[in-house]
């Protein structure tokens, strides 16, 4: 699995500057913007859910219980 260091490498820049791209938090040049998604292309980037969750503080995800999964009654 590419980590956000690896399309870093691969496109030839900092690893902050792909955060940029990536949250749209600061103005990126074009061709920067074409390098990073070529690299996330080429590497099948993905960002990671469990980093994303421990910065929102939240994980979008909710739980069940259920007593007697047998009995269907």
């Amino acid at each position: 699995m590419a980590t956000i260091k690896d399309v870093a490498a691969l496109a030839g820049i900092s690893y902050t500057t792909v955060s940029h791209v990536l949250n749209k938090t600061r103005p990126v040049s074009e061709h920067v913007r074409q390098k990073v998604e070529a690299a996330i292309i080429e590497l099948d980037y993905v960002p990671s859910a469990v980093a994303r969750s421990l910065k929102a503080r939240s994980t979008a995800t909710i739980g069940l219980l259920v007593p007697n999964s047998v009995n269907p009654y």
